[in-house]
């Protein structure tokens, strides 16, 4: 089964979803139910030779070979973590590259997605908004990360072979900032003629862009995450500059009433654990009061280094200790188990190779420089 890599001028089927994917084959003079038939085999089956597609007429077949293909990202490299965790960078057609980590554990497997090349939001902890921004990724650019996984898989032996459970947005970039195209993906990843996956296990996770939130409660049921990591405006908005746009009296209203009517559903809020910053016994009562009613369970993500950083994680017994205090008023709160970091694929770490386009990493760099 071969990746096409180059298409020229041809229409990449991977970016149609299939309202589109049926507007396109009625210019051709086809059926709408042709439509499901190609998801199904380009989804589902992973099927990219359209002449393999059996229950489709010999015509189209040769139309499709013509004007069409099914182009994946190309794998620049691909690393395995002593943990079993696996990365790869991904070349894009316009030499941009981004990043995707699979994590397998015994219960699950967890696919972290990409949604943009490089981030325009700075988050001050995570090296992908140090690197800064270039564009949105397609359609065919969100589902192609998930079928080149699929495919790498397959060279496991089925006794052995780690599956896709779950699929998560939390990869380089701001999902809702590509809305576009990220809900269409998730759609298609939640259609049993695609991907088949429950709304349960595909989350979308955002710093809190509470327009397109919004939109989304209301367009898509997937999971959401939201990252949080301060308790109050003033810390936000240092660790997460959108807060300044979206602050926590206007994001946390949208998270309580997100999954209304719905009692087993919950936001689940991200807090990356920074020593000395956003750490503190306080620091925690103080987050308990902000998440009292919102329904909700909390993750304490301990933070990954990367170069020039001033951050430093908070020690393991800091972060119990937060965790005790939320837990003890009730919220459900984990601590995330660092995975891949021997590789730069814990959260956090994603950098890709992008053309930036605000210039942020030339003038972060000039400034380390100077303190």
């Amino acid at each position: 089964m071969s990746i096409r890599l180059d298409s020229s001028d041809k229409i990449n089927l991977l970016n149609l979803s299939p309202l589109a994917m049926q507007d396109f084959l009625a210019e051709l003079g086809e059926k709408p139910f042709r439509a499901k038939q190609l998801i199904q085999w380009i989804h589902q089956n992973r099927v990219d030779d359209f002449s393999m597609m059996s229950n489709i007429s010999v015509s189209l077949r040769q139309k499709l070979t013509d004007i069409a293909c099914i182009q994946l990202p190309e794998i620049a490299w691909e690393k395995v973590s002593e943990d079993g965790t696996h990365k790869w960078l991904l070349r894009l057609p316009d030499k941009n590259s981004v990043e995707m980590v699979f994590i397998p554990e015994k219960t699950r497997g967890t696919l972290c997605i990409s949604s943009q090349v490089g981030c325009a939001l700075d988050c001050s902890f995570c090296s992908t908004g140090k690197q800064g921004f270039s564009r949105n990724l397609t359609l065919g650019e969100i589902l192609g990360q998930l079928q080149i996984a699929q495919r790498r898989l397959q060279i496991y032996p089925k006794t052995e072979r780690p599956v896709i459970t779950n699929i998560v947005f939390m990869g380089m970039g701001e999902p809702l900032l590509n809305f576009d195209n990220v809900v269409p993906a998730m759609d298609l990843m939640m259609d049993d003629m695609a991907y088949g996956l429950s709304k349960y296990r595909v989350t979308l996770s955002t710093s809190g862009v509470v327009p397109a939130m919004l939109r989304l409660k209301e367009l898509s049921p997937a999971a959401l995450a939201v990252s949080l990591h301060a308790p109050n405006n003033a810390l936000r908005n240092q660790i997460v500059p959108l807060n300044k746009k979206y602050p926590l009296e206007v994001l946390m209203p949208v998270c309580r009433d997100y999954f209304e009517g719905h009692a087993k559903r919950v936001v689940t809020f991200e807090y990356v654990m920074l020593k000395g910053i956003n750490d503190s016994p306080a620091q925690a009562e103080e987050l308990v009061a902000l998440l009292r009613t919102v329904p909700c369970k909390l993750n304490l993500i301990p933070f990954n280094p990367f170069p020039l950083t001033d951050y430093e994680c908070s020690p393991m017994e800091d972060i119990r200790a937060f965790q005790k205090i939320v837990q003890t008023s009730g919220i459900h709160t984990t601590i995330r188990k660092t995975r891949g970091d021997d590789i730069d694929a814990a959260c956090g770490q994603l950098v890709g190779k992008f053309l930036d386009r605000t210039r942020r990493n030339e003038k972060w760099l000039e400034k380390q420089q100077k303190d």
